[in-house]
């Protein structure tokens, strides 16, 4: 099943003669991923002077080339009307406040009602992008701001900037003890060996950054701003709990409950009662893939979290008052 599909044509310049002709396509039309182009090549959808030739075959330099870009179904899940926040939206991106409990994509135990059935709702052009546009993203009972593309060039370019680390993604996180200072957690991610649902830190894992700041400090509790260098699955989950801080409520890292001694009934009410992991994604800036003008976002934190935050804030400030 096709999309739409569009006919780009270019010159090769005189100083590629003797280049391949994939790298030179690749510097002609850089708004589209080295490997679609490769597809495009071998389908015969890019073309030579006219004439169907390999990746690897040389160019002399002046011929025409010639790209039709198809935009073939790529997400196949259905449109569904389930209401989104939209933070920002123009013709090239949308960027969203992805509440918790919304799943991102759908899989075997979430066949629908997922963030790519909404998008597609909102938008039925995103079924021929990759995952509907998405990008990056947050895991379910995370919260807070994500960019979606609306065409394949802002795809491109927006993965692009994720992999050289050129967005910034800020989070707020309350975690468990009370931290003195912030840090760096610069640890290697992979799958754990075992639980194949967990994440783990392990040598042979993929390079892992979480940059982490003390935004307040209570008696047994931090709330951190955490800024992701890179986005491993779980990565902030996985480096807190390395560190021995692991995030409030969190259902796959976090360990048993912690209360603090003489803890305040709303504290304790508000610690038994958060049931996700207390993990927000707050600011996401990057540069517009068009414009190139800074794009930022940020995500008002949902009451759940708003309201632990309270309830740590005004047991801190009762314990000091009680001398305790």
């Amino acid at each position: 099943m096709s999309g739409s599909a569009n006919l780009l044509s270019a010159t090769v310049p005189d100083s590629s003669a003797g280049r391949r002709f994939d790298a030179v396509l690749a510097e002609l039309f850089p708004d589209y991923s080295r490997s679609r182009l490769s597809a495009w090549i071998k389908s015969g959808d890019a073309r030579l002077d006219g004439r169907e030739v390999r990746p690897r075959d040389p160019v002399r330099g002046g011929e025409a080339v010639t790209l039709t870009v198809v935009l073939d179904v790529q997400t196949h899940s259905e449109p569904e009307d389930i209401a989104l926040d939209v933070l920002h939206e123009d013709e090239h991106v949308f960027v969203i406040n992805k509440p918790a409990g919304l799943v991102v994509h759908p899989g075997a135990g979430n066949p629908a009602g997922t963030l790519v059935n909404a998008l597609l709702h909102r938008d039925p052009s995103l079924n021929a992008l990759p995952r509907a546009g998405i990008v990056h993203r947050l895991d379910k009972d995370t919260s807070g701001v994500m960019v979606i593309a609306r065409t394949l060039p802002a795809h491109t370019a927006l993965i692009e900037q994720l992999s050289s680390r050129e967005v910034h993604r800020q989070y707020l996180a309350v975690v468990v003890g009370a931290l003195v200072s912030g840090g760096t957690a610069n640890a290697p991610i992979e799958r754990h060996p075992r639980d194949r649902i967990r994440m783990a830190v392990r040598d042979d894992g993929k390079d892992a950054v979480t940059h982490f700041r003390l935004r307040e400090r209570f008696r047994a509790h931090t709330l951190l701003e955490c800024r992701l260098e890179t986005g491993r699955t779980h990565q902030i989950r996985v480096h807190m709990a390395h560190l021995k801080h692991p995030i409030v409520g969190d259902p796959l890292y976090g360990g048993p409950l912690k209360l603090p001694k003489g803890a305040t009934p709303e504290l304790i009410e508000a610690l038994r009662g958060f049931r996700r992991q207390a993990l927000h994604a707050e600011v996401l800036e990057f540069a517009h893939p068009v414009s190139g003008e800074p794009v930022r976002c940020s995500a008002p934190v949902p009451d759940d979290m708003r309201g632990l935050v309270r309830a740590l804030h005004n047991d801190a400030v009762a314990a000091k008052q009680d001398g305790r």
